[in-house]
């Protein structure tokens, strides 16, 4: 099926098996390797890509749904040499082991910092009245989705925080 999406800033239009993953399109079609296959099943969180700025599991997801949509893999965040704020932070605060689920995890982190910003509220916000607070909690929550198997958590959580801090 012809289908149309853009990734990290580029146009794609390209011919796409209905059966295809979106996560198997990006690293197949357009070689794109940064999200990983960790499950298959949308439960670790590697493979995580913003579509229209929203997180999302690529894994579970067909790429001839997002047609017209706009993809950013890890690979899309950074301008030019310089990092985004989360992948230098992931970075300064050593947030990472492995590396095998950072690009999901710096990814799902991106999507957290704009539920915040559009003052989506999760299941730990407290207030579902007031403006949404950063709390180590809602970092958590928010996060829960993406495994990590070193157990890089609280460099992960300080992470989300320096590049909250820096946001603000």
């Amino acid at each position: 099926m012809r289908t149309e999406i853009r990734v990290n800033g580029i146009d794609h239009a390209v011919d796409v098996d209905t059966r295809t993953s979106l996560l198997d399109f990006l690293r197949e079609q357009l070689d794109l390797k940064g999200s990983k296959k960790g499950c298959d099943h949308g439960q670790c969180g590697a493979c995580t890509v913003l579509v229209n700025g929203v997180r999302i599991n690529a894994c579970l997801s067909l790429a001839v749904m997002h047609d017209g949509d706009h993809v950013t893999t890890i690979e899309g965040l950074a301008s030019g040499e310089a990092l985004h704020p989360l992948q230098q932070a992931f970075l300064t605060e050593d947030a990472f082991q492995c590396g095998y689920c950072t690009p999901g995890q710096i990814c799902s982190a991106v999507g957290l910092m704009a539920e915040i910003a559009a003052g989506q509220p999760s299941e730990a916000t407290a207030d579902l009245n007031a403006k949404v607070v950063l709390t180590d909690a809602e970092i958590r929550e928010r996060m829960s989705g993406n495994l990590c198997r070193c157990s890089a958590y609280p460099q992960i959580l300080a992470a989300v925080r320096r590049a909250a801090g820096a946001a603000a």
